[in-house]
C-alpha cells in the first residue's frame, strides 16, 4: 500500500470551503501542496488577464501531514524548507460540493461573480447591521458568520488524502462524531503551467491599505453594466493638516479616486486623506490605470467576506488585491509568519488608446 503523501484534518469545513470558494470563477484549479499548506490557483481563461490565488497555510487544519514524493538528502531538505511539492489540477467546484454534501459547510450568501448584483451590501450607517460593523475592529470576528455564509449549530468534519499523481483527492466527511459519514474521491489531472503575473515591489506606485468595507460599498454603487474601471493615485500633499483640510472643501485633488466608465455614463468615487479611512497610503506620483469591470467584479466573493484589503500597481499597471481572512479560532492569524489565510488577484492593466 502506497503511504499517503497528503493528510490534513480539521473538525470544521466551513472556513477552508469558504476560501476556495473566493477564488471559485472558473471551475478548473491548480492545487499546490508544501509543508506549509495549500495555494488554490485559478486564472481567467488562460488570456493573460486576470489572475487568483487562495494561501491555505497549515494552521487553516487541525492537523496537517505532507510527505514528499520524492525522498531528498539532508542538504537539499535544509536548502528547500518545503522539499518537493505536489501540483495537480482538480474541479473546484465538485471540491466545494463535496464539503457542503452535508449542507452544514456554508453557502455562498453573496452574488455570482460576474454576474448582475441581485443584492446591495449594507452601508456603513445602516441600523440593522450595526452589530456586524461594530465588531469588525475585533480581529475581523465580527465578519465570521457572514464568511461563513451563516450560523449553524451541525458541522461537516474532514479528513483529506492524497497518494500522487494520478490518483484522486479523496474526502472523508462526518457530519459529527456519531452520524453519518461519507467518502468522496475526486478525480485529479495533470497540472498545466499557469499564468504568471510577478509582482515586483521595486516598481510598486502605488500602495493602499484600507478596510475591505470601504472598497466593498463603493464597488457594490457601481452598476453591473460598467464596462472599464480606472484607479487614480494622486501623491499626498506636504503641507499642514490644518491647510489641506482646508484646500480639500476648494478642489484639492483626492488621493485615491475609482472611476467607474459605462454605457450610460461614469461615476466617481474618492477617498480622502484620512487614516480611518486610508490605513496605509503611498504614492510618489500621479498615477492611473483601467481594468475591466468584468475581471475586478470577480474578486468580489473574497472582498465580501475579508477585514482589510491591499491594493498595489505597479509601473506596468499590474493590478495586485490582497484580502486578509477574518479568522474562525485565536490561534489563527496572530503568528509571527503571517494570518492564517489570504487571497490575492492579480489584474493587468487594459491598453489606453
Amino acid at each position: 500500500m502506497l503511504p499517503v503523501r497528503l493528510d490534513p484534518s480539521v473538525h470544521d469545513v466551513r472556513y477552508f470551503a469558504a476560501l476556495l470558494r473566493g477564488v471559485n470563477f472558473v471551475n478548473r484549479a491548480t492545487i499546490t501542496v508544501t509543508k506549509r499548506g495549500f495555494i488554490a490557483v485559478v486564472e481567467e481563461a488562460r488570456t493573460l488577464l486576470a489572475l487568483g490565488t487562495a494561501y491555505i497555510f497549515s494552521d487553516v487544519f487541525d492537523e496537517y501531514e505532507y510527505n514528499s514524493e520524492s525522498p531528498s538528502n539532508t542538504q537539499d531538505s535544509a536548502d528547500d524548507e518545503d522539499g518537493a511539492n505536489a501540483a495537480f489540477e482538480v474541479p473546484l467546484n465538485t471540491l466545494i460540493e463535496c464539503l457542503n454534501i452535508f449542507g452544514t459547510a456554508g453557502g455562498s450568501n453573496y452574488n455570482t461573480p460576474g454576474g448582475g448584483r441581485h443584492t446591495r451590501w449594507k452601508k456603513v450607517n445602516d441600523n440593522d447591521d450595526g452589530d456586524e460593523r461594530d465588531d469588525d475592529d475585533d480581529g475581523g470576528r465580527g465578519r465570521i458568520q457572514q464568511f461563513f455564509g451563516g450560523s449553524s449549530e451541525k458541522r461537516t468534519g474532514m479528513r483529506m488524502s492524497y497518494a500522487g499523481a494520478g490518483y484522486p483527492l479523496t474526502l472523508l466527511l462526518a457530519e459529527d462524531s456519531t452520524g453519518p459519514t461519507t467518502t468522496c474521491e475526486i478525480s485529479t489531472y495533470d497540472a498545466e503551467p499557469h499564468l504568471e503575473l510577478p509582482f515586483d515591489l521595486e516598481k510598486m506606485v502605488l500602495k493602499i491599505i484600507l478596510k475591505s468595507e470601504w472598497l466593498r460599498d463603493a464597488l457594490s454603487e457601481l452598476d453591473p453594466s460598467c464596462e472599464k474601471l480606472t484607479f487614480i493615485g494622486n501623491p499626498p500633499p506636504r503641507e499642514d493638516p490644518q491647510r489641506q483640510k482646508a484646500k480639500s472643501r476648494v478642489g484639492l485633488k483626492p488621493m485615491l479616486r475609482i472611476q467607474a466608465t459605462g454605457t450610460f455614463g461614469s461615476t466617481e468615487m474618492d477617498y480622502p486623506n484620512d487614516r480611518d479611512v486610508l490605513e496605509t497610503f503611498d504614492c510618489a506620483q500621479t498615477i492611473s490605470f483601467s481594468y475591466r469591470f468584468a475581471h475586478i467584479s470577480r474578486t468580489l466573493r473574497a472582498l465580501q467576506s475579508s477585514t482589510k484589503t491591499s491594493l498595489r500597481i505597479d509601473d506596468e499597471g499590474l493590478l495586485s488585491l490582497q484580502f486578509l481572512m477574518p479568522s474562525p479560532s485565536p490561534k489563527l492569524g496572530k503568528r509571527d509568519e503571517g494570518p492564517a489565510a489570504f487571497i490575492e488577484f492579480r489584474c493587468l492593466a487594459l491598453d489606453d488608446d
